[in-house]
């Protein structure tokens, strides 16, 4: 059998499948010719158009044609439509011959490039042709055409992407959000601006496209999500040398076991904050078929509680359910998770020693525990975070900056002057709606406060520095637990250094974790804690109608203001008081709030702006002490715009 005839039959081949696909489109409501880059462009116009050259172009990013013209001789996949006798079938079964012979085809096509995606100006039947034979790539000369600079999060995207093709080369990822080429890149031990060797381009473009396969072997292929950005999440997990030592099989097991969190991560308002502690509705079969007698329970903490009182806060909660529920559970505790191996090794041992339930009570602990959940799915995880995108787990934490409210008003009635000092812990989520809340506590008593605000997360001695600068009432960070040692000895809370240089306790926050776990594990023993869909992540962020917060005040503190900070919390508790149900001006004079509305959680919780009677500001990531950066690296307010941490490399 010839070219020729060999061609003819494959196009009647083609053809088929471009039918086939436009009767789909046409029932799906789609459009079923090639997309057209003049009716996609902006009406505004484009910033410039740039010559990138010679280019082996991804062949499934080729997605449309630059003008109009015949769009109607193809399916939107380039499958030809036009009869086999037309003078296009002609042309076609000449390429594909051309293709089938000795020489190909080695004329490249001349293509538009636009958002990462391929407009073809001159080359449509040859597109049509290799695609037709499943080539991986067609050689192309290639313009760039720039959208106008926007803070649009898909051009800034772009932007980076410009930067990440100068040294790569590579068109196989297209982000759409901004921040996630330089989280590639750092799986990858390198960081924007590296030169790529050839063995790396190929290393990657292999490693990616065996990742793609087990995607779409997984995914449904209408869902809005993209292969590279659930590669982002797999690598969180694992190394990526892994992606060339998996079978096949086991790389589509490991993309299946995370599906659920990778459809969570890529929705922008997947994670639902529950800030009540209210009874799950548990119906009458679940309590039949879901209620247990027994459980067991672990608690798996960085260090030992020793050596940290946010651990023994944690163990006192730990203490609270086994007085709370007695034989109905076994609890063990396991210490020393300082690093991801020894934490993972640890919920490994708790896991194997047959722990139900397991409590990892710290941010940084969230890349094991969700390694654990995926690979234990009928374990319950939750770990001690907030605004965490991950269905498998749950997360949990305390609504602080309602007590912060009320030792504001404290610290306003008991400074003899206007000035109040803050000492904050991090720059997290929930930390500036607790300086806030102080700030506007303290206008509340003091109309005049001024909150000079200095970090502990910071190098320096800001209570020394305070008290040599004349301030006397300073908020410090919160009791971990309901001690009264933690107020006295003022290294907790707030406080006041009176004229004879003694420090006088006035009032704390405090965090009473075993109110969250007594919920916890109430809730799972009645039968309720249903496993989430996959389309939401859950995060428990309680208050004081919890108990999860409260405050403990001085003895020493005046009667009239003892009443105060007892009708608050009634207020604070019951909801009929709201810390920033008020007109709120930021230092940058911008009104947040004009005294109308309340905030939702969700803003409340993502605050990155402090209250006009502040003064400071809130640090930048590089400023940070590095025994912080864990932490904030978890639950910073900007940790979108940090880039991973170099963690693994080429081989």
């Amino acid at each position: 059998m010839d070219n020729i005839t060999m061609a003819t039959d494959e196009y009647i081949h083609a053809l088929h499948k471009g039918q086939k696909e436009y009767r789909e489109l046409l029932m799906a409501g789609k459009t079923p010719y090639p997309a057209v880059l003049d009716d996609i462009l902006p009406e505004g116009g484009t910033e410039s158009i740039v010559d990138v050259g010679l280019v082996e172009i991804p062949a499934e990013r080729i997605v449309g044609v630059k003008s109009a013209g015949r769009i109607t001789a193809f399916s939107a996949s380039f499958h030809p439509l036009l009869d086999s006798k037309s003078e296009f079938a002609i042309k076609w079964v000449n390429l594909c011959a051309a293709h089938l012979g000795d020489t190909g085809i080695t004329d490249p096509i001349l293509c538009y490039e636009y958002l990462g995606s391929f407009y073809v100006q001159e080359g449509n039947k040859r597109v049509s042709v290799l695609r037709h034979f499943g080539c991986p790539g067609i050689p192309g000369n290639v313009k760039r055409i720039l959208p106008p600079q926007s803070d649009d999060p898909r051009i800034r995207a772009y932007y980076e992407f410009i930067d990440f093709y100068k040294t790569s080369k590579l068109y196989c990822v297209q982000f759409r959000r901004p921040g996630d080429y330089a989280k590639l890149l750092t799986h990858l031990g390198k960081k924007m601006g590296d030169p790529w060797t050839d063995a790396e381009k190929r290393t990657f473009s292999a490693y990616f496209h065996y990742f793609r396969d087990a995607f779409f072997a997984v995914s449904a292929r209408d869902q809005d999500i993209l292969p590279e950005e659930a590669l982002l999440l797999w690598l969180e997990l694992y190394p990526f040398q892994d992606l060339g030592q998996l079978s096949a099989d086991l790389l589509k097991k490991s993309v299946a076991a995370l599906w659920k969190d990778i459809v969570t991560t890529t929705k922008g308002d997947a994670v639902k904050v529950e800030t009540k502690a209210a009874k799950e509705d548990v119906s009458f079969l679940s309590r039949f078929l879901d209620r247990t007698d027994f459980l067991t329970v672990a608690f798996v903490h960085q260090l030992q509680a020793s050596e940290s009182a946010w651990v023994m806060g944690h163990e006192n909660g730990r203490k609270h359910i086994e007085e709370v529920f007695g034989d109905r559970i076994q609890v063990r505790s396991y210490f020393g998770a300082s690093t991801p191996d020894l934490a993972e090794t640890l919920i490994e041992q708790a896991v194997a020693e047959g722990a139900q339930v397991i409590f990892t009570t710290a941010p940084p602990l969230i890349r094991a525990t969700l390694k654990a959940a995926v690979k234990y799915p009928k374990v319950r995880f939750l770990n001690c975070s907030v605004d965490k995108p991950y269905s498998s787990i749950r997360t949990y934490y305390g609504r602080i900056f309602e007590a912060k409210f009320i030792t504001g008003a404290v610290a306003g009635a008991m400074a003899g002057t206007d000035r109040i000092g803050y000492i904050a812990s991090y720059p997290i989520f929930g930390v500036p709606a607790s300086i806030n809340a102080f700030a506007l506590g303290a206008l509340l008593t003091n109309p005049r406060a001024q909150i000079e605000l200095r970090w502990s997360c910071l190098p320096g001695t800001p209570q020394a520095d305070f008290l040599a600068d004349g301030i006397r009432v300073i908020s410090n960070r919160d009791a971990p637990v309901q001690s009264k040692m933690y107020l006295d000895f003022c290294n907790y809370g707030t406080y006041l250094a009176n004229d004879r240089g003694e420090m006088v306790p006035l009032a704390t926050p405090i965090w009473s974790w075993g109110k969250f776990y007594e919920f916890a594990i109430r809730s799972i023993l009645i039968g309720g804690w249903k496993k989430e869909t996959g389309e939401t992540a859950l995060n428990y962020w309680l208050g004081m109608d919890s108990g999860v917060i409260d405050v403990t005040v001085s003895d020493k503190l005046p009667e009239g203001l003892r009443q105060l900070t007892a009708i608050l919390k009634r207020g604070l508790s019951d909801g009929s008081i709201d810390p920033f149900f008020r007109k709120i001006v930021a230092q940058d004079g911008s009104v947040k709030n004009d005294g109308t509305s309340h905030f939702t959680p969700s803003q409340v919780l993502h605050m990155d702006w402090l209250c006009g009677n502040i003064i400071g500001e809130i640090p930048a990531y590089e400023d940070i002490l590095p025994v912080s950066k864990a932490t904030v690296r978890e639950l910073g307010i900007y940790r979108d715009a940090l880039p991973a941490e170099k963690e693994t490399y080429f081989q």
